[in-house]
């Protein structure tokens, strides 16, 4: 039975819960769809596929700073419809230039960048938004409830996308995504709670609430280990992804309803890994998961590159089981200790930094991984994106990350770290 004061019943967040879902859903078909309609169809070399991944990222380089000053100057949930609305009309341009035989790759990657543009201001505004509806206290299991929906759709997303585009093709698939962001707006529009008025910054410069930002992030000796930790993972997980299609229906030979299957790992890793936040957090202590659930699952993702034609696939899977179950516990409690330690009146710039750097790897990591395709071959660059993922942990182990237990009870004060010491 559950506890009354469970965000089950919460209405509003069950409605932002309903929409995310959706929104999930589709993106994930999305994202199975797109890269095999360029493989399969469009016929992309891996440096066409590494640009494929970069423009999808690429917004969160370009605009991501600035996006973080709007958000904290407009109310969270309209933007967030608006973004939803945009990207739907972008993906569904897919299906229309394949129908009329216009498609080529160049409007994907054109497609790919403006959808990743409605992705940062979503993204940013989603996460300020969160502590104002549920309250701080809640955020753990608001984020892992919203994990654990994101890793069902991660399952399903992949399978169903492969399946439909060996069924209907690759084009018509991506219609679902589209029709997900629609329903995804249309579930944030029926949320009747509250938003507070955002805080006006009066006669303070675009440069200054940015750079106020920045520095709350880089001066926070915590944030800034996360960051960079994140970042790198991300760097290395793009340079995956540039390949990874490629891996599974060129070395592999997989079809792709095959391709789906294997990809569903990471799901299964993730919804175990939302269902299990609870414990790991009071087990081990809030802020102490952040760098002990890294140690203990990104070293089985090496089982990916050892993959072979044969019953040796399975490895795919496998490795991808550990990454997703480690990726969700590390964000769930990376995330809910940000919003925690940060005041209100910064959530948007915060989270819009944490993103511009995290996020701004990943069109930089995808064209690695596309020119690493090309000179050392598919496997030997899967093999340096799951070595990377080692390597991305240190600096929080060099971090004060290691002698804290659990998030601080207030927020942290801008630009020191002693708040987070104490």
């Amino acid at each position: 039975m559950q506890r009354r004061d469970s965000l089950w019943f919460h209405a509003g967040f069950r409605r932002l819960w309903a929409g995310d879902t959706i929104s999930q859903f589709g993106s994930f078909v999305g994202q199975t769809a797109l890269p095999l309609l360029a493989a399969t169809v469009l016929a992309a070399t891996p440096f066409e596929m590494g640009l494929l991944t970069a423009a999808e990222n690429l917004a969160f380089l370009v605009i991501g700073l600035p996006a973080g000053v709007w958000v904290d100057r407009m109310r969270r949930r309209p933007l967030m419809m608006r973004a939803d609305i945009a990207r739907a009309v972008a993906l569904l341009s897919v299906p229309v230039a394949w129908w009329a035989g216009w498609l080529t790759l160049t409007q994907l990657v054109v497609v790919a960048l403006l959808v990743s543009v409605g992705t940062v201001f979503f993204d940013v505004a989603y996460q300020s938004y969160l502590p104002s509806l549920i309250g701080r206290e809640k955020l753990v299991e608001g984020n892992a409830k919203l994990q654990a929906s994101q890793s069902v759709a991660q399952i399903a997303g992949p399978s169903v996308g492969g399946w439909l585009t060996q069924l209907i093709g690759a084009a018509n698939t991506v219609l679902t995504t589209g029709a997900g962001y629609v329903v995804s707006a249309l579930f944030l529009w029926r949320i009747k709670e509250t938003e507070p008025e955002p805080t006006r910054p009066g006669d303070t410069s675009l440069r200054a609430q940015v750079v106020e930002g920045l520095r709350f992030v880089f001066g926070n000796v915590t944030l800034r280990a996360i960051t960079l930790c994140t970042a790198s993972a991300n760097l290395v997980g793009s340079v995956l992804m540039a390949v990874e299609i490629l891996f599974l229906t060129r070395d592999l030979h997989l079809s792709p309803g095959a391709v789906g299957m294997m990809l569903t790992g990471g799901g299964v890793g993730g919804v175990l890994g939302a269902l299990t936040t609870g414990w790991w957090t009071r087990r081990v202590g809030q802020a102490r998961t952040i760098w002990v659930v890294c140690i203990v699952t990104y070293p089985p993702t090496m089982l990916i590159p050892l993959a072979q034609p044969g019953w040796m696939v399975a490895l795919v899977p496998v490795g991808l089981v550990f990454f997703g179950y480690g990726v969700v516990v590390y964000n769930v409690s990376q995330v809910s200790y940000r919003q925690a330690i940060c005041p209100d009146r910064l959530l948007g710039r915060m989270n819009a930094s944490v993103r511009f750097v995290i996020w701004g790897t990943m069109p930089i990591g995808g064209l690695i991984g596309g020119a690493l395709g090309e000179t050392i071959g598919v496997r030997g660059t899967m093999w340096v994106s799951v070595i990377g993922y080692l390597v991305a942990i240190t600096p929080l182990l060099l971090s004060p990350l290691r002698k804290l237990r659990d998030i601080p009870e207030e927020p942290a004060a801008p630009h020191t770290d002693s708040a987070l010491l104490s």
